[in-house]
């Protein structure tokens, strides 16, 4: 719960992201989808590990699927706009791939005990929390910092 708090709860989720503008809010979808596949493949990279977390993970999804499915359909739905619709499922799927893919060796500057912390933090969180780790831990630099690593 540190990490949640050290977050700043006090962001209210939903205000924000009606507040954006749509293409904020599509980045938000994308980083937030992110998160989630990241935590799913880093899961199964630390099954064999002291801090297997995947009921951690589990908990995680279960928590926040319907903020999960929303980005995911969000994604869709700005494909289809530049692809149509068979070509915004392909698409979708290639980006989910490159997700998962980034993370396969893991994920670049949180290891597995600080994961099992950041599901089990966030499987307890509200969306508030969610768009915040998403913000600070994806792999690549929009807002990747190590702030969790450092706690």
């Amino acid at each position: 719960m540190k990490y949640i708090k050290g977050l700043g709860l006090g962001l209210a989720a939903a205000g924000l992201l009606s507040a954006m503008p749509a293409t904020a809010q599509d980045a938000s979808h994308e980083r937030v989808r992110e998160l989630g596949i990241m935590l799913m493949v880093t899961s199964l990279r630390c099954r064999t590990t002291v801090d297997d977390f995947q009921q951690d993970y589990r908990d995680f999804s279960a928590r926040h699927i319907d903020r999960l499915n929303a980005a995911s359909r969000s994604m869709q739905r700005e494909l289809e706009s530049r692809h149509g619709k068979r070509g915004a499922k392909r698409q979708l799927d290639r980006l989910s791939v490159q997700m998962a893919n980034t993370y396969g060796q893991g994920h670049p500057f949180l290891d597995c005990e600080q994961l099992k912390r950041l599901a089990s933090d966030l499987a307890q969180g509200d969306n508030a929390a969610l768009i915040a780790a998403s913000r600070d831990l994806l792999a690549d630099g929009r807002g990747g910092s190590a702030t969790y690593a450092r706690r």
